[in-house]
């Protein structure tokens, strides 16, 4: 029995070798399998992919040539796609916001042109029906007719001062100007509007300081600051143009101590069509283009148009010219 059992152990050892070592050798087999499918998944793959990169280079107008195919084409091809993605929601995100601003740039302007067109309209009816026999009432309705039409006409010219400025038509041609007598000059041309409003109206400074601007630009930049003075100032209240010597150039304010600016308003008072106070701007006739002119008027002379104001107490304008 010794003998058979021994032979037994034997056997049994050679078999267990021979059942580790086929185990070992399927594993590896396995491994080697594996990496062969791998490596041929991934060769087939990779070269899939640079050519899907090199037909994207293509059509983005990139040279083939300075595709290096060595790199990591799957992470670059990745970041590019991320790049792209990103521009493509920006992009969507201003043609939304473009559509949006068109649509309500176009309802603001029907409207601005409905009320007064309407308003003609019913004067030139009434007329018809009742009022041409009356010499008084002739008058009286013409000279509203004739308002409502000065009214299309400012807000034409609003617009076309827009087009312009902003299709570059709109040239500047600076020039030495005595900015405290241009001023003076505007503030004697508004000297009845500021009365009617029962506001005073006044150039705080006698000195003279010569800046280099084109004067019909910065006529019509004065201009519009003083009439919005004047639209939104209070009973009795008081607008002023000053100026500073600021060394280059000169600082020009128009202040007032009107019925001031919601800080909410504030970022959108260059808005077209933006108005502070609507009922109140409306009736006093205002576009509701002249701070977005202003704006770019003043800027398109190098400086910056700013804003500071406190509700009931009052609103001050100030930008930069150049100093001669």
């Amino acid at each position: 029995m010794g003998a058979l059992a021994t032979v037994v152990v034997l056997w049994l050892s050679e078999a267990f070798e021979l059942w580790a070592v086929a185990i070992v050798v399927g594993f590896i087999l396995e491994e080697i399998s594996y990496f062969v499918i791998y490596s041929a998944v991934e060769k087939f793959i990779d070269h899939r992919i640079k050519v899907l990169y090199k037909t994207i280079s293509k059509i983005k107008g990139g040279d083939e040539q300075s595709i290096n195919m060595d790199e990591d084409v799957v992470e670059t091809a990745n970041q590019d796609v991320m790049e792209w993605a990103e521009d493509q929601i920006k992009e969507i995100t201003l043609l939304r916001e473009t559509d949006s601003f068109r649509k309500d740039f176009i309802g603001n302007l029907a409207h601005e042109l409905k009320t007064p067109l309407f308003n003609i309209q019913g004067f030139i009816l009434t007329l018809l029906e009742v009022g041409l026999d009356d010499p008084e009432i002739n008058r009286k309705f013409l000279s509203k007719a004739e308002k409502n039409i000065d009214r299309m006409t400012g807000l034409l010219e609003d617009l076309d001062s827009i087009s312009k400025i902003e299709s570059g038509v709109m040239t500047i041609d600076p020039e030495p100007v005595n900015i405290v007598e241009l001023s003076n000059d505007i503030v004697d041309n508004l000297e009845r509007k500021a009365k009617d409003a029962n506001v005073n109206l006044k150039v705080r400074d006698t000195e003279d300081f010569t800046v280099l601007c084109d004067p019909q630009k910065i006529e019509q930049v004065l201009s519009n600051l003083l009439v919005n003075s004047i639209n939104y100032g209070k009973d009795g209240g008081k607008t002023w143009v000053r100026f500073y010597d600021m060394g280059e150039n000169i600082l020009v304010e128009v202040a007032d101590d009107g019925i001031g600016i919601q800080e909410e308003d504030l970022l959108r008072i260059y808005e077209r069509f933006y108005r502070v106070d609507k009922s109140r701007s409306r009736h006093a006739g205002g576009s509701g283009l002249g701070l977005a002119i202003v704006k770019h008027i003043v800027e398109a002379h190098g400086g910056n148009l700013h804003v500071r104001s406190t509700l009931d107490e009052g609103t001050t304008f100030s930008f930069t010219l150049k100093k001669v």
